[in-house]
Order: C-alpha cells, then sequence, then structure tokens
C-alpha cells in the first residue's frame, strides 16, 4: 500500500490557495462538509514520485487563527487536534507575493504550533510587472522553512512544492518568533500549569473562547493553580500578540522584499475608480448581467434542442426495440422523459456557472460585494449578505452556509431567511421551459431578445423581494447590532482556464447528479400512479371512450383512451383534489401535481410534466411541444397563455425553493420556528401574486 501524506493547505482568502489546489489535486477532487457542520470541505488527492500520495485538504480561508465565524473555527479546531484523523502531517501556507506583509501573520502562528510547514508565495509571474524583488534564501532563513516560489496561472513551481512536501520530515519545526515575550510571567505561569503542553496551543484555546463562543477549552478553567484573565484582558493581550509578530515580519520584509512603488500602482486604481463609481458602477453591472442573461440563451440554443430531440428518440427507439409491457413503458414514459427534463438544461446552467466563475476568478466579484454594500446598509444587511445572495444563484444551501461568515447574528438570521427568493440554478429549467412557451422570441433591437429581458428580470425580481424582506425582517426583528463592513480588493486577474473549467464541472456535475437521483425516484413514483387506477374507469377506459367517441379516427381515439387513462388513475384523483386550489391561478391539476412534486427540488417540475404528458403518448414529440399543445380544459385555447405563463413563472420567483432549504435553515438557526415562518410566508405571498396577476392578464 502507497505511503500518503496528510496535507492542510491554509492561507487568507484571494491568495490563490484553490488555485494551488486544483494544480496539486486535478479532478481527484470530493466535496463534502465537515462531520456535523455544514461547512464545505474540500479534498483530493496528489501523486507524488515513487508511488507516494498526498491527501490533500483545502480547509476555509482564515486570516489569523483568532477566529470570529464557523468556518475560520474549522482551521483551528483541525490544527489542535492531534487525534483527528485529518491532522496534517505538513502544513502548506499559501500567500500572495503582493500582500507578504498580511498573509506572514498566519504562517508565524502555525509555526507556532511545531508542525512542520511549508510557505508557497502565489502569483510570481505578477513580480515583474508589480516592480517586486524578494530575497528567498532570506526569507528561509529568517522564518525557519522552505518556500516554494509558485505561479498558479503558467503552472510553474508546482513540482518544486512537491518535491517539498515529499519531504516534509526534514522541515524545521522550531518557531520563527518568540511572539509570546509580551509578557512573560503570564505565559511561565501556564506553561508551569500545562508543563506537558505546548504554550501557544495553551494560549489558542484561551482565546478562542472569547473569539468564538462555542469553543471547548476543555480543563484550562477549572484549574485552581492558574486564573484565566477577563475577555478585555484577553483582546488587549492578542493585540499585543498581532503587534509583537507584525514587528517581526516588517524586520523580515525590510531586509527580503522591495517593491518599485510606481510599477506596483497604476491599472488597478483607475478600474477600481471606474468598476466601483456611485452611477457608473452599477450601470457596468447591470450591462454584465444583460450581456450574461442574453448569452444563456443564444450558445445554448442549439445543444438544447439536440438533448430534447435526442430524448425523443431515444425514448421512440427503446419503445420499438424492446417488447411491449410495463417495464418499457416505465422506462419509456417515465425514466427517460423524466431525465431529460433535466438534462435539457445542462448547457443554459453550465454556462450560468461559467459567467459566475469568471466574475469570481476575475475578482470583479469583490468590487460587486462593495458596491453593493452602499443599497444593503439601508435594508439591516450589509456587503457581506451579498456573498450569500450571489451563491444563492447557484443554490440556497450553500448561501445559506455561506452565512457563517457574518459575525452579527441579526445580520445573519436576516440574510438566511432572504437568501431563498434569490434565483437559483434548480427555478431555472422552470423559468426557460415557461418562457420559451409564452414569451415571444423576438429581439428588441440587435442583441436582446424578449426572452433574455424576463430572465433578467426574474434574477431581478428576486434579488428585489430579498432586499425588501431584509428591510421588513429589520423592523420587525428588535435585535440591537453594530457592525462594521471590511471586504478586501483582490487584484485583477485573467481567470485562470483550469479553474473555471473544474468550477463548471463540479457544479454542474453535482447539479445533475443530485437533482438526478431526486427525478429518478419521483419519476418512478409518478409514472406507477399514473398508469394504474383505483377503479374501472381506468381498467375499462377503452369502453368509456368508446361509447363516448365512436365515430373518430383510430388515432384520434388512441388519445382521448391515454387522455382518459390518465385522469381517472392514481395521479390523476390527487390532481383533480387539488384542483380547486390551482384553478384560481390559471393552472389544471397536472401542473398542480408538478408543484407540489417540486417541493422535493424545483427542477423536478419539467420532469414531472415531462411524465406525466409521456405517460401513454406514442408520438415522437419533444417536452416542448407536448406542453405547449395541451388546452386548457375551462377556457380552451393553450393552457400555458401568456397569463397562466407570467402566474407560474411569479409563483416560482417567490415561493420556497425546496424542503432541502427548510432542513438547513432549521440547522443554522438551530430552530423550526424560522424556517416554518419562512415557508409560510414565501408560500402565501407567491399564491397572492399570481393570484393577482393571472386574474389581471387572463
Amino acid at each position: 500500500m502507497a505511503k500518503q501524506i496528510k496535507v492542510s493547505l491554509i492561507g487568507n482568502p484571494n491568495t490563490g490557495k484553490t488555485s494551488v489546489f486544483n494544480l496539486l489535486t486535478g479532478l481527484n477532487q470530493q466535496v463534502g462538509n465537515y462531520p456535523g457542520i455544514t461547512v464545505e470541505k474540500k479534498e483530493g488527492v496528489c501523486k507524488l514520485s515513487r508511488g507516494v500520495k498526498a491527501h490533500i485538504l483545502d480547509l476555509p480561508g482564515t486570516y489569523s487563527l483568532n477566529a470570529s465565524s464557523l468556518d475560520e473555527n474549522v482551521v483551528i479546531e483541525l490544527l489542535l487536534n492531534k487525534k483527528d484523523k485529518d491532522f496534517p502531517d505538513v502544513a502548506v501556507v499559501v500567500s500572495d507575493v503582493e500582500n507578504l506583509k498580511r498573509n506572514l501573520l498566519l504562517f508565524t502562528q502555525i509555526k507556532d504550533l511545531e508542525i512542520p510547514t511549508i510557505l508557497v508565495i502565489n502569483m510570481a509571474d505578477r513580480m515583474n510587472r508589480k516592480g517586486i524583488t524578494l530575497d528567498i534564501p532570506l526569507l528561509e532563513k529568517e522564518l525557519n522553512t522552505k518556500i516554494a516560489l509558485v505561479s498558479a496561472r503558467k503552472g510553474k513551481g508546482i513540482d518544486d512544492l512537491k518535491n517539498l512536501i515529499e519531504s516534509y520530515t526534514s522541515l524545521p519545526k522550531a518557531p520563527c518568533v518568540n511572539a509570546l515575550s509580551f509578557a512573560p510571567d503570564y505565559f511561565d505561569k501556564l506553561q508551569k500549569t500545562f508543563p506537558n503542553q505546548s504554550l501557544y496551543k495553551l494560549w489558542l484555546v484561551i482565546t478562542q473562547d472569547v473569539n468564538f463562543r462555542k469553543f471547548v477549552k476543555q480543563d484550562i478553567t477549572i484549574t485552581p493553580d492558574f486564573k484565566i484573565k477577563s475577555e478585555s484582558e484577553l483582546k488587549r493581550l492578542q493585540q499585543k500578540e498581532t503587534i509583537k509578530r507584525y514587528q517581526f515580519i516588517n524586520n523580515v520584509l525590510k531586509r527580503a522584499l522591495v517593491i518599485d512603488e510606481k510599477a506596483a500602482t497604476g491599472m488597478r486604481a483607475r478600474l477600481d475608480r471606474v468598476l466601483t463609481h456611485k452611477f457608473w458602477g452599477y450601470f457596468i453591472f447591470f450591462g454584465i448581467l444583460l450581456l450574461i442573461f442574453q448569452a444563456i440563451y443564444d450558445w445554448s440554443s442549439y445543444p438544447m434542442d439536440l438533448i430534447d430531440e435526442a430524448f425523443a428518440w431515444l425514448s421512440e427507439a427503446t419503445k420499438s426495440v424492446l417488447p411491449a409491457g410495463p417495464f418499457v413503458d416505465l422506462i419509456t414514459e417515465g425514466i427517460i422523459p423524466g431525465l431529460g427534463g433535466i438534462v435539457i438544461f445542462i448547457p443554459q446552467i453550465a454556462f450560468l456557472f461559467l459567467f459566475i466563475s469568471i466574475l469570481e476568478e476575475s475578482g470583479y466579484m469583490s468590487r460587486v460585494v462593495f458596491l453593493m454594500d452602499r443599497v444593503m446598509r439601508r435594508f439591516g444587511l450589509s456587503g457581506k449578505s451579498v456573498v450569500p445572495l450571489v451563491s444563492g444563484t447557484a443554490c440556497a444551501i450553500p448561501a445559506v452556509m455561506a452565512t457563517r461568515n457574518i459575525e452579527n447574528w441579526k445580520e445573519r438570521l436576516i440574510t438566511i431567511l432572504v437568501v431563498p427568493f434569490t434565483t437559483c440554478s434548480a427555478r431555472l429549467p422552470v423559468y426557460l421551459i415557461i418562457i420559451a412557451l409564452v414569451i415571444p422570441d423576438k429581439k428588441v433591437g440587435w442583441i436582446f431578445s424578449y426572452q433574455s429581458l424576463t430572465l433578467m428580470f426574474l434574477y431581478f425580481l428576486g434579488f428585489a423581494a430579498a432586499v425588501g424582506s431584509a428591510w421588513l425582517l429589520n423592523k420587525v426583528l428588535k435585535i440591537k447590532s453594530t457592525t462594521y463592513f471590511v471586504i478586501e480588493m483582490p487584484g485583477y486577474k485573467i481567470p485562470l482556464l483550469k479553474n473555471v473549467a473544474i468550477n463548471v464541472v463540479e457544479k454542474t456535475k453535482a447539479f445533475v447528479f443530485g437533482a438526478g437521483k431526486i427525478i429518478l425516484a419521483i419519476s418512478i413514483i409518478l409514472w406507477v400512479l399514473a398508469s394504474f387506477g383505483p377503479n374501472e374507469k381506468f381498467s375499462n377506459a377503452e369502453e368509456f371512450v368508446a361509447k363516448e367517441f365512436r365515430n373518430l379516427p383510430q388515432e384520434e381515439q388512441d388519445k382521448k383512451i391515454a387522455s382518459y387513462k390518465l385522469e381517472h388513475s392514481f395521479i390523476g384523483y390527487a390532481g383533480k383534489a387539488i384542483e380547486p386550489v390551482v384553478a384560481p391561478l390559471g393552472y389544471d391539476w397536472k401542473i398542480g401535481i408538478g408543484i407540489i412534486s417540486s417541493f422535493a427540488a424545483r427542477e423536478v417540475f419539467v420532469g414531472t410534466l415531462a411524465t406525466i404528458y409521456s405517460v401513454g403518448s406514442d408520438e415522437e414529440e419533444t417536452i416542448k411541444n407536448r406542453m405547449a399543445a395541451e388546452v386548457n380544459p375551462v377556457l380552451g385555447g393553450p393552457l400555458f397563455n401568456f397569463a397562466s405563463g407570467i402566474s407560474l413563472l411569479l409563483f416560482y420567483a417567490f415561493a420556497m425553493q425546496c424542503m432541502s432549504t427548510l432542513a438547513i435553515v432549521k440547522r443554522e438557526t438551530n430552530s423550526w420556528k424560522w424556517p416554518i415562518a419562512q415557508l409560510v410566508f414565501m408560500s402565501a405571498l407567491a399564491y397572492s401574486v399570481a393570484l393577482i396577476v393571472y386574474q389581471i392578464l387572463k
């Protein structure tokens, strides 16, 4: 069995840690959560020489070991617990060559834990352009470590890093600075009280209770020989420790780092003046979003048409090859159409993730967060709330988890409650199919179409609903709070294609496989409910139809039989039971079934309708054609007309996303009170808006 070295990748946000992780692991990655908590955990395998492998754990970004949020606390808890299965053999601290001073604070703290540590100085390709010169031998000597000078963009230095990881046993473990020398009496007494413990680990355990309330101090507080200082005293000691570390870092960099100030500034400042301008900044952001939504439509239309036709052909071909029977009907009328209803949207979802990844990689998304802070503060939120709201365009679950970076409980709670209003990728299939059915495919001018403008309007509507609800909650919730907004502006970068590609592949794959499991299960259940009935009206459908429609051609009679069976199946009766509730919104019982089943996951709506409309159908038709052909049983004409289509779009714009979101909200708030209130409010709002709009437009 090959030897495996456990490596923890640590660093400040925006240092290129993810780029280094991707270069080391490639596609040998897994994304999950830390046991018992909903903080994302990325790990992968890196092959070294002579059969040696490295297990790389990408820890959440943190500025120091003085944690103020749960994801930062994950880093400290791992580094303090040698019994943890992921405790590192070697720590790799990733720094940015342009922000080395700030990055080295975290490095000196990790060195004090006496873990073999490698310093990676990333973005080395920017040194000449920024006028930066480094004395690497002097840095290695002063910091008591080995340094890998890396350019993640150009893939340089990664082999040197792999060699250092493989020879980690030769790395020095001793600290590079005596950071606790500012209070000798206090720390001497602490060491004497716990002679077998690392002094810095003891200090971290004590101060973590100040920074992060949930951290357990074990037996330190109950020891009579050592008295814990007050919170204010501990804060003052922490400040002295930080000053001591920066004195050391300044002294080292004064000799090892030279920066040509004229080369270091210029283009970035000019771009920031435009992109964060109080008027043009919003105008540019709006323009970028408009172009993205138009591209999503234009670029994905051809692959979507091919996928749609391919699934229709696959269903028909399966029927013609396999012998007729219930099992074949399940495959051709349940599983294939159900999966086809989600696979068709892969191109558009992939393009959405592509554009979001490019905005993040380029450094522009941080400017958006800064820009939106001006708006958010008026509604009881801060710029930090924009991060969950933006990430909510992918999925509400990680967006709710992303609120863990918000220290203030009131702001965090409000953000958790309003995040589900943002349009997630699961809503995208619903929007796209309905927009295609009820909005004309015509251009406004030369570039933008009515359909892309409608899609962008729905995204803005979701964001407006989130912000409006936040304003209301800020007035209703009587929780006092004072917060300060601080965000780092990373340098502008040309997006690294490998990072973008991995991000798109992983997120699209997670979306498809996550939704695919639910859709497959629901498609089978729906097919069974639609293919069997409780009484003779289903089992003897041919006789009932023959009596009523005697003179119809055989083909038309077959359609009537299929429709009659569906209406008198188990799912038909269930749909008819809820039809009085959804009929005022312009929906029939089939749409009602789709709405209820989509509570499992929003994207299930299209798969549900694809399954229902495919039961008993022998025609080689796409899901879009079948939905377009549906007739309103009461008013006549197309079921999916402008009034019912807009009503349905608005219902999904405001309705609660899915039961998984409710579960994660319960977990994050540790109460059922908030998710239940969230579900009731959003459902009532969605129903009311859809009802009013349909009654006006019909």
